[in-house]
């Protein structure tokens, strides 16, 4: 078992700029694939970005590759979402997930463990 816990989001103007992190307990993050999904209000759930347990392999929807980057430090237990370039419609509440598999898997219901979210607001 894993738990995630997400930091990070807040309010950014348009262009900005924000660090989501995802600290990860109970067994080490190294073991897993771990992946940052965003939900607005009335959409489903949207896969954003994937990193392999190694750090070595990420995979990107294909709408936020070149803005968003996705790192992770196993020795922290931590997994990082680096937004850029913030638009309004980036505006959701953003959760990391976990799962043991391929990472160019980007169905949520195949991540076994998540977050609560953090909520990332994006002012016009």
């Amino acid at each position: 078992q894993v738990q995630l816990v997400e930091s990070g989001g807040g309010l950014v103007q348009t262009g900005g700029s924000l660090r989501l992190s995802c600290a990860a307990s109970g067994r080490t993050v190294s073991d897993y694939t771990i992946a940052w999904f965003r939900q607005a209000p009335g959409e489903e759930r949207e896969f954003q970005a994937a990193i392999s347990w190694s750090g070595y392999i990420t995979y990107y929807a294909d709408d936020v590759e070149g803005r968003f980057t996705i790192s992770r430090d196993n020795d922290q237990n931590t997994v990082y979402l680096h937004l850029n370039n913030l638009r309004p419609e980036d505006t959701a509440v953003y959760y990391c997930a976990a799962r043991k598999g391929l990472v160019s898997e980007d169905r949520p219901t195949l991540y076994d463990h998540w977050g609560q979210g953090t909520q990332v607001t994006v002012s016009s």
